[in-house]
């Protein structure tokens, strides 16, 4: 199946404002347009933001029987959507329904001949629909009812692309999430690990594109052991739903203090971490003390090294956070990165009166 990339994230929030000026605020996105009632979006306000290859639209509802209003009352803020640059929106849609998946909205044409626009959406994974996005111009206008102010592609700011997006399902459901991602979607599994973190565990797998430019990492808990973070996750955020979003940088040790100069904050990693990096790595092409300093996580797979850190999340019911992800070569993932990040959690969560992560 012909997936070029992911064309943009839509975030849904309670106030697409406030929470746009934190995205740009925190994370260095700018502002390139707005569409609401003004421009001819019913029911909703949406602010876009670009910074570099990743585009967000951050949306929130006016009217009660819009999309974004069901999902943040049930959820909360968070991903809604994930689209996807196709050749053919219109026949990538026809194919995977025939394959399975269940149509959320069909093709729409948008935009004067020859310069179109074509939307159409599929259900993924919880209420997180698949938006398939081809356009007549490749670095055309993004939708006609958003009003861009600058469709140039910004060069400035420390993130270049989605690295990929971490995914909770509930127990019992990864093999069929994965089953369906590899029998409608194209995709291709390239990774899969159990996780142990104390006394509880949990199963991931990864699916990617062809293109290489969609990664899903999907989690479920592994009810043979205690309840952990991922249960929790799928509780708080009351179902399957994306647990962060990771940002592709060129370099890690830049962007964690300028970010963390912005307000980002956080996870934290034991000293004793860094004491047997050597040894079990070997040469990694960085000095310990400055990953020890930063708190960034280092791992490597059979091509290369990566560098990895996550955010504390800010979420009211302490599900969506974000990673920082610098590819040196590699890849896939670190199954040793995968449970220092659990193991930060449950520091994190334990810390927090309230038992879910600090925010």
């Amino acid at each position: 199946m012909d997936i070029q990339s992911i064309d943009h994230i839509e975030y849904f929030a309670e106030d697409a404002e406030k929470a746009a000026f934190e995205l740009c605020d925190r994370f260095g996105f700018v502002v390139a347009g707005r569409g609401g009632a003004r421009t001819g979006l019913r029911g909703c306000e949406s602010v876009l933001l670009r910074q570099h290859d990743i585009t967000l639209l951050v949306t929130s509802a006016t009217s009660p029987d819009h999309r974004a209003a069901e999902y943040v009352e049930r959820h909360g803020e968070g991903v809604g959507v994930i689209a996807l640059r196709v050749g053919d929106a219109q026949a990538v849609f026809a194919e995977v329904v025939e394959r399975g998946a269940v149509p959320v909205a069909p093709p729409e044409v948008l935009g004067p001949e020859g310069a179109q626009v074509v939307f159409a959406s599929v259900g993924g994974f919880g209420d997180v629909e698949h938006r398939f996005v081809s356009r007549d111009l490749p670095d055309g206008p993004f939708a006609p009812l958003i009003e861009e102010t600058d469709r140039d592609r910004s060069t400035e700011g420390l993130f270049t692309e989605i690295d990929h997006l971490a995914v909770c399902v509930p127990a019992g459901t990864l093999e069929e999430t994965v089953r369906r991602y590899k029998e409608i979607f194209g995709l291709r599994q390239t990774f899969e690990e159990q996780i142990i973190v104390g006394n509880q565990a949990m199963d991931s797998k990864v699916v990617q594109s062809d293109s290489g430019r969609l990664t899903l990492t999907i989690i479920e808990p592994d009810v043979t052991r205690a309840p952990g973070q991922i249960d929790r996750f799928v509780a708080a955020h009351d179902g399957a739903g994306v647990q962060h979003i990771a940002f592709l940088t060129e370099d890690i040790l830049t962007a964690v203090p300028e970010s963390a100069e912005r307000g980002v904050r956080f996870l934290s990693t034991p000293s004793g971490y860094y004491d047997v990096l050597a040894s079990r790595l070997g040469p990694i092409g960085v000095p310990v003390e400055a990953l020890r300093e930063l708190n960034v996580l280092a791992d490597r797979d059979h091509v290369g090294v990566m560098l990895q850190i996550f955010t504390r999340s800010e979420h009211p019911r302490g599900t969506l956070f974000y990673e920082l992800i610098d590819r040196r070569g590699a890849r896939t993932f670190g199954s040793n990165n995968i449970k220092a990040l659990y193991e930060a959690v449950d520091r994190q969560q334990e810390s927090s009166p309230t038992g879910r992560a600090a925010s």
